[in-house]
């Protein structure tokens, strides 16, 4: 899955109602547009984030691959110059409940933004672009924000964002910049560059086989709270659960063998394991090395032994 930012200044009342994007294939005097291009490496399951008069006003999933499209007639006298010929992305478009404004949120913003084909300028105002690809980092960043409306106020740095303790002691770590400090606080919540590491190494959850990132949670296998910098970014140090079986895993019910096996904790209601129709008795894929160094430390220093 990858993230996309999308300028619609003069379409988005026709793209975001419609459920579509749209651009021409090329600029008017025939050249190449990189943010034009952008739209054929889009692919089914893409996250877009619609801005339009200085907010972010909708998300949207993408459904389809790029295809050829005449200019749609309901733009009316918007892109006049703009050729007939052009690209189509089908999306699944969402109004957001709080829209957010990125020129509140710079400092937060700013570190996470491409040195190249950047959709905003480093005053928030948005640059004359269409699509572009942005970061895991950024794009978590702005799901944060937009299912946070309390955060849609001047924030003026990180601290704002911080659920607890543990992320106030990272923001205020002045041995860290801004980015490394995004990348530690979205890794406290299973996102971000972490979650992408953890995706790449397991791709599914290895008890219940379910394959569908949406419904998974990074869980760090090494507790947040007691690692290093390194190992809360390590994908090495975490699995991809699902979230009955990350209940038990982070509480300490449950843990692992290097070999696969699972182990229960002889605290945790047997009946529980029957309702969720978990067999204690099935072994899961063996772990590799670099899993296995964290996964000693969880069953001697997380798993609830009797």
């Amino acid at each position: 899955m990858s993230y996309w930012w999308v300028n619609q200044k003069q379409t988005h009342r026709q793209e975001i109602a419609g459920g579509f994007m749209w651009s021409p294939k090329k600029n008017a005097d025939g050249g190449k547009n990189p943010y034009y291009d952008f739209m054929t490496q889009i692919q089914p399951g893409d996250i877009v984030f619609s801005f339009a008069n200085a907010d972010i006003i909708a998300i949207g999933v993408a459904t389809s691959i790029a295809y050829t499209a005449n200019k749609p007639t309901d733009f009316g006298n918007a892109g006049a110059t703009w050729s007939q010929d052009g690209w189509a992305v089908d999306v699944d478009f969402q109004r957001a409940e709080s829209p957010i404004t990125p020129k509140l949120h710079m400092n937060l913003i700013a570190p996470l933004l491409p040195e190249k084909y950047s959709p905003i300028r480093a005053n928030g105002n948005g640059n004359q672009v269409y699509l572009t690809s942005i970061s895991a980092e950024l794009g978590s960043l702005l799901l944060g924000l937009l299912g946070s409306p309390e955060l849609n106020s001047e924030v003026t740095n990180l601290e704002d964002l911080a659920f607890d303790e543990q992320e106030q002691l990272i923001i205020q770590d002045s041995m860290l910049d801004q980015t490394m400090k995004a990348s530690l606080v979205l890794a406290r919540r299973g996102q971000g560059k972490f979650r992408k590491r953890v995706e790449f190494f397991e791709g599914s959850c290895r008890v219940t086989g379910v394959t569908s990132s949406k419904l998974l949670i990074a869980s760090h296998i090494k507790p947040w709270a007691t690692s290093s910098n390194e190992e809360r970014l390590n994908g090495h140090n975490g699995l991809f659960l699902s979230p009955h079986i990350d209940k038990l895993f982070d509480s300490g019910l449950m843990s692992f063998e290097d070999s696969g096996e699972m182990l229960f904790s002889d605290t945790l209601d047997v009946d529980v394991l029957t309702r969720w129709k978990i067999d204690p008795t099935k072994k899961v894929k063996k772990f590799g090395q670099d899993q296995a160094y964290f996964l000693e430390h969880h069953r001697e220093s997380v798993f609830q032994q009797s």
